[in-house]
């Protein structure tokens, strides 16, 4: 996913688990947030909603991405804060 974006022209920032995630997006400012749910330590959920409750973060949109889609983890999706819900494999077209 990552090579498509880069091949799109879009600046790829990555983090290798929710806190460090969250530390980035409180440096860098991106204006759009992929989460993934499986995170290692804290998932992705929870790091969502700890951005949605910081005023520094809660303004940047954030898109869960999930191999795993459950009936309800897109109505949890939404509950945590999340602005949109994408179940992998992924269709790069959503994305342009």
């Amino acid at each position: 996913m990552v090579e498509i974006l880069q091949l799109m022209n879009v600046q790829v920032l990555e983090a290798e688990d929710a806190s460090a995630g969250i530390a980035l997006a409180r440096s860098e400012r991106p204006d759009l947030i992929l989460m993934d749910i499986s995170l290692p330590g804290m998932d992705g959920l929870e790091a969502t909603h700890r951005l949605k409750a910081d005023p520094e973060t809660r303004h940047i949109p954030v898109v869960v991405l999930t191999a795993h889609a459950m009936r309800w983890d897109e109505q949890r999706a939404r509950v945590a804060g999340c602005d949109g819900f994408v179940t992998k494999p992924i269709e790069i077209t959503s994305f342009s």
